[in-house]
């Protein structure tokens, strides 16, 4: 296989972040050859992008902790999320610097926490290889399964109509995903109804670790917002969203019976096959309004 060029995407025109600006590309230009029943009918050679996946180690005051398989950008967003989702930091304050090396065969995001934050982690620390479609990578016990964050305390109010404008927002910023076909992506949904941040992975749940990590570097308050996501709700994309404090959580796809028990006590509202003109809430569904005529 001919890997032709390489091209960054960034989530607005002026380009990625001064950070992202020495990561590998998001994507490849590799030659293929296609087919297609209403076309000549024969093999042609082409090109097409796909998505890079690589992978990325997260390191804690000099100690590795994780490896994860992820797009490379948005990578201290994603470092910064992941740290909170899996309760390693208490708060963005919790994480004085962030700093990416890339090197062969990935990445490294190296961290410096807390000391108390680092105690924390070494007492309940684990080897996690992860995979991009894994909610519970390196657990080695079924008691580490059972994570119960704090229940959410979110005034969060929507109409239905806003949550479908939402998600159109968020198809139209896709980049990633017109390229290569093949990325998830998560948005923030303001109270005002205007979509805040877009982030794109080849995982979903790193898509919402990058946008939680997003949300803690830029101070955005999350009492009144709504997570939306473009992948199924699984358990962990409920506990990442009740660990952040978000208290809507809405996917284009269904969501597993773990998902809704664990949004049902959390006092995340949660939604499913968000698609145009419909949706279905599973719990607390006093936040979703329906549509006003």
């Amino acid at each position: 296989m001919l890997v032709c060029e390489r091209g960054v995407l960034a989530r607005d025109p002026a380009g990625l972040d001064d950070g992202d600006r020495d990561l590998p590309m998001a994507y490849a230009t590799v030659e293929v050859a296609r087919w297609d029943e209403h076309g000549s009918g024969e093999l042609t050679l082409a090109f097409d992008d796909v998505a890079e996946e690589v992978p990325v180690a997260l390191e804690y005051n000099g100690i590795s902790h994780a490896v994860m398989l992820a797009t490379p950008a948005d990578l201290e967003d994603f470092a910064l999320g992941f740290s909170l989702t899996e309760g390693i930091v208490a708060n963005a304050r919790d994480v004085f610097e962030i700093d990416t090396q890339v090197g062969e065969p990935g990445i490294a995001v190296q961290l410096r926490i807390a000391g108390d934050a680092f105690a924390r982690m070494k007492t309940r620390r684990r080897a996690m290889t992860g995979r991009t479609g894994c909610g519970l990578c390196g657990v080695e016990s079924l008691s580490q399964v059972a994570r119960m964050p704090a229940p959410v305390a979110s005034n969060a109010r929507f109409d239905g109509a806003a949550l479908h404008l939402g998600f159109a927002e968020l198809q139209r910023r896709q980049a990633l995903l017109r390229h290569t076909g093949a990325t998830h992506a998560a948005a923030w949904l303001r109270a005002d109804g205007t979509v805040a941040f877009v982030r794109e992975d080849v995982g979903r749940h790193n898509a919402l670790d990058k946008l939680i990590g997003a949300l803690a570097r830029s101070g955005e308050p999350v009492a009144d917002g709504a997570a939306l996501v473009t992948s199924r709700a699984s358990y962990e994309m409920v506990v990442k969203a009740a660990s952040a404090g978000i208290g809507v959580l809405a996917a284009v796809s269904g969501p597993t019976a773990m998902a809704v028990r664990l949004a049902e006590q959390a006092g995340v509202t949660l939604a499913g096959f968000v698609r145009p003109g419909r949706h279905v809430v599973y719990t607390h569904s006093a936040r979703l309004l329906p549509p006003r005529c």
